[in-house]
Formats: C-alpha cells, sequence, structure tokens
C-alpha cells in the first residue's frame, strides 16, 4: 500500500511520458503573454483524435507542472493551430483541452482551417458549439498568424507561428530529462547523507583500540564517497547549467526565454540545496569525526594505562618487598645496591607514566568529551610514582642509618678487640722494672687517646639517633657491644693502676739499715724490695 501510494504521490517527469512528449501533439515553447502567462501550443497533428486519453491527460498534466507557480497561477494561454485541418479537428480538440486541461486557463487561440469551406464551417460550428466546450474563457478564433501577433508578441511565438522564438523540441526534452535527472541526484544524495548522518549519530563507540580504529577506517571511507558523489553531482549541475545557457554564450544577442531562465534559476536552486546540504554534512562530519579521534585516543590512552598501572604496580609490590635494613655493613651496603637496581630498573616506568598523565592533561586542555574518564587516571598515575619516590628516598635514608649505625658498631668492636690485644700483648716480665712499666702506661695512653673516634656515644644519644631503626636484633648486639666497651675500658682502668704503682715502687731510694748489737758479726746484705 505504502509504495502504491508513493507512486500515486510522485509527480510525473519526462521519462515517464517519454514516447508520448516526442510525437508533439502539445508543446511548451517558453513563450509568454504579455502579462507574463505561459502558453501552450497545440501544433497541428494528423492522429490527435487518436491519442489516448491517458496519454493526452498526462502530457497536458507534465506541460502545466513545469511553470512556476507565480506564472501558473497567471493562467495558461492555449495555441490551437488547425490551419490544415477540419472543423472536426477543431471541434475535437476543443472539446478534448476543455475536459481533461489540468491548469488555470486564461484565454484560447484557434489558427481556424485555411481552406474557405472549413473556415465557415467553423465559424458556423464555433457559435453552435461554443457553449458545448464548457469553457469558462474566451476562445478567439483567428485566421492568420498576423491576428495571432496582434494579441502575442512575436518574440514569444515559435517560427512555426510565425515568430522569432528559438525553440527545439528534442533539446527541450533533453533539458527537460536533465534537469529532472539532476533533481533525483539531489534528492537521492541528500538522502544518503541523512542516512549516513543518522547511522552516525545512532553509532555505539567502541570499547577498545582495534575496534574503533575499524570505525574509524569504515566511517571515513564512506564520507571520502559520499563528497565523490557530491562532487560528481555539483560537477553535474554546473555541466547542465552550461547547457542551459549556451545559446546566450554564444551569441550575445540571443535570449534566454521565461521557461530557460527558470530552468536556470531551478538548477541554481538544486545546486544551492547541494551546496547546503554539502555544508551541513561537512560540520557534522567534522563533530562526528573529531569524537572518533578522541575516542580512539582514549582508547589508546586507557590501554596505554593499564599496561603502565601494572609495571607501577609491581613496581610497588617490589619495593615494599624491600623490609630488611640489614644486620650488617657488608648487609646493608648489598641492599643499598639492590634498591640503586631497583631505582634505575624504575625509570622507565615512572617516565612512561609521568608521559602518559602529560598526555591526559593535553588531551584534557583540548577539550576531550571524556574528562571525567581521563582527569583520575592522571591523577593516580601522578600519586603513584610520588609514592615510589618519596618511598625510595625513605628506604634511602633507612639503609644510610643502618649503615651508619653498623658502621659504628663495628668501629667499637674492632676498638674493643684491638685493645684487648693490646693488654694481651704487654708482656709481665718486661713491666716489673720502671722503664717497661712506663713503656706499658705510654702505649694504653696513646691507645685510649683513640677511643673517642671508635668508641659509640652515650646510650642516650645512641638511642635517639638510631631509634627509628633498632630492631630488637640491633639493640641487642648494640648492648652486647656497649657492655664490651665497658669491659674493656674497665680492663684499661685497671691495668693503668697496676703499672702506676709499679712504676711509683720502682722509683723509690733504698735506705741502709745499721745492724743491731745482739745480731750476728757476720755483716748483713741491704734488703731488696722485689716488685709485687
Amino acid at each position: 500500500t505504502d509504495e502504491i501510494m508513493q507512486q500515486e504521490i510522485r509527480p510525473l517527469v519526462a521519462v515517464d511520458i517519454i514516447e508520448q512528449l516526442h510525437r508533439q501533439f502539445a508543446i511548451l515553447s517558453g513563450g509568454r503573454g504579455k502579462d507574463g502567462a505561459p502558453i501552450i501550443t497545440f501544433p497541428e497533428f494528423a492522429g490527435f483524435s487518436d491519442i489516448p486519453d491517458e496519454d493526452f491527460l498526462n502530457v497536458v498534466t507534465y506541460l502545466t507542472s513545469i511553470p512556476s507557480l507565480e506564472a501558473a497561477s497567471i493562467g495558461f494561454i492555449i495555441i490551437i493551430d488547425r490551419r490544415r485541418d477540419k472543423w472536426s479537428a477543431v471541434k475535437a480538440s476543443l472539446t478534448r483541452i476543455a475536459g481533461a486541461f489540468p491548469g488555470n486557463l486564461q484565454l484560447v487561440f484557434v489558427l481556424r482551417p485555411s481552406r474557405f469551406i472549413q473556415r465557415t464551417i467553423a465559424d458556423i460550428g464555433i457559435k453552435l458549439y461554443r457553449d458545448d466546450f464548457k469553457m469558462k474563457v474566451p476562445i478567439i478564433m483567428l485566421n492568420s498568424v498576423s491576428d495571432l501577433h496582434g494579441y502575442i508578441d512575436k518574440s514569444q511565438l515559435t517560427r512555426e507561428l510565425g515568430g522569432t522564438l528559438e525553440y527545439g523540441h528534442s533539446q527541450w526534452i533533453h533539458h527537460r530529462t536533465a534537469i529532472e535527472n539532476f533533481a533525483m541526484t539531489v534528492k537521492t544524495t541528500a538522502q544518503m547523507l541523512q542516512t549516513f548522518g543518522t547511522d552516525l549519530a545512532e553509532t555505539e563507540l567502541p570499547n577498545d583500540v582495534q575496534c574503533t580504529e575499524e570505525l574509524l577506517s569504515t566511517h571515513t571511507d564512506h564520507h571520502s564517497k559520499l563528497k565523490d558523489e557530491l562532487k560528481l553531482a555539483v560537477k553535474q549541475g554546473a555541466t547542465l547549467l552550461t547547457c542551459i545557457r549556451e545559446p546566450v554564450t554564444r551569441s550575445a544577442n540571443c535570449k534566454l526565454s521565461p521557461d530557460e531562465l527558470e530552468n536556470v534559476a531551478t538548477v541554481e536552486r538544486l545546486l544551492a540545496q547541494l551546496d547546503e546540504t554539502e555544508r551541513a554534512f561537512d560540520q557534522f562530519w567534522t563533530k562526528h569525526h573529531l569524537k572518533l579521534e578522541q575516542c580512539l585516543q582514549l582508547r589508546h590512552f586507557e590501554h596505554d594505562f593499564r599496561e603502565v598501572k601494572l609495571a607501577l604496580d609491581n613496581l610497588m609490590e617490589a619495593q615494599a618487598g624491600f623490609a630488611d635494613i640489614g644486620d650488617s655493613v657488608t648487609r646493608v651496603e648489598h641492599l643499598l645496591r639492590e634498591q640503586k637496581q631497583l631505582e634505575e630498573k624504575g625509570q622507565k616506568p615512572l617516565e612512561k607514566a609521568q608521559s602518559l598523565a602529560l598526555h591526559g592533561e593535553q588531551l584534557i586542555q583540548n577539550n576531550h568529551y571524556a574528562v571525567d574518564s581521563i582527569r583520575p587516571k592522571c591523577v593516580e598515575l601522578r600519586r603513584i610514582c610520588d609514592d615510589f619516590t618519596n618511598e625510595t628516598k625513605k628506604k634511602y635514608d633507612i639503609l644510610g642509618k643502618s649503615l651508619e649505625l653498623h658502621k659504628q658498631l663495628d668501629k667499637a668492636s674492632q676498638w674493643c678487640e684491638a685493645g684487648i690485644y693490646l693488654l694481651a700483648s704487654q708482656a709481665v716480665d718486661k713491666c716489673q722494672s720502671q722503664e717497661g712499666a712506663e713503656t706499658a702506661l705510654v702505649e694504653i695512653e696513646k691507645f685510649l687517646v683513640t677511643a673517642k673516634e671508635h668508641q659509640l656515644s652515650n646510650p642516650k644519644d645512641f638511642y635517639n639517633q638510631f631509634d627509628t631503626i633498632l630492631t630488637s636484633e640491633i639493640k641487642a648486639n648494640a648492648q652486647r657491644i656497649l657492655q664490651k666497651l665497658e669491659d674493656v675500658q674497665e680492663m684499661f682502668d685497671k691495668r693503668q693502676v697496676s703499672l702506676k704503682k709499679l712504676a711509683a715502687k720502682q722509683t723509690r731510694p733504698v735506705q741502709p739499715v745499721a745492724p743491731h748489737p745482739e745480731s750476728s758479726p757476720k755483716r748483713a746484705s741491704p734488703k731488696i724490695t722485689r716488685p709485687a
């Protein structure tokens, strides 16, 4: 039913009745009356009475549809040329036109039969049958084309009617079919653009890079083809316009008929519609193409974000695994090297993350439609980078303190060992003499001078300095070394006391003792006190 209705609504075009038009029993030459009324001419046609009613109605309906609404509203002028025919042909023509003419009539001119007897019959017949024609407009019987010139200017009549209007029926048909084909092209092109635009508007944006690239490529190819169609349509219209204007181009004295001027206006209007349609389509395509490109940018950004985020998470997980602060100088130095390697390993992911965050911010500055999706990801990337950097600095600080702690403990321990060795190396027999004791004291004093360089600070300061990294194991080790320091210091103190006593005893003078009277007559030897 829809197809039937569309067929009924669709206006006639030249190609539908091309055979009937070529018979040339009715023409629209392009001439106009003095008030601008369009002129339809029915030339001499031997088989006019044999034309089927449908063919006659189609041709007349088509011819009346060509002039503008403004010109058609004035009313049509009909010229019936029956100079070589009989009254019966005149009567048949008037009867058919009166019964089937679809337009608004203004005047009817009849060039009556030229033979005397037929002219006489025509005069009598028109008086007798005028009312039978049911025409509400004047029917003017003319004896010759000269009489016709009194009503219509020669410039608006074809050569067959004694005028100067250039008219070629084949060219007229060619122009009509070309104009209607161009109009159909414009309509079809507009419909294609509208359909494509609807498809674009209803297209859901893909969620991955590959599908987005494919969609962008498909839409771009389709757009290019439609643009080519538009170019061809514009070229078709321009060529048609040139053909219609060709007589004026060929001769400056030539003027286009009103109908030809309307043809020019029609083609120019169609070209303008085409241009307007193209501009509207270009504007829509620009927005759609931008959205597709931004969608592709977003999908690339999301893909890169997932990759970078995974690398950063692995990096942070590896960093979180560095909980050990070391239990010796060697171990801490090893941990520092591992931390350095992790830092170097993280440079590339961090640079990628910073670069991706910068790219995301550029997308936001370029008015990307997915700002709410891009901005949080940029913030997260920068946060993770900052967390890694801060955590790395914190690790270096802790390991640095740990290294300093163990170096101090090692120095203190080494000092204790050296002190014990010094005390152990001082032979007892050598220290019995004054010189030996004094030498031992000097050695001890020299060694004790290095105590400040190798010993730990007092316990309170020590704990304050390294409180953040003191584990139970490190505390126990530090307490052990501190106790060892005290023990060694006490050993040195006792040795110094002993050596000082020995040195002091050796420096006292020996007093001679007189023998008692009751003693033996033998002379007693002086008593020598031996060192303890």
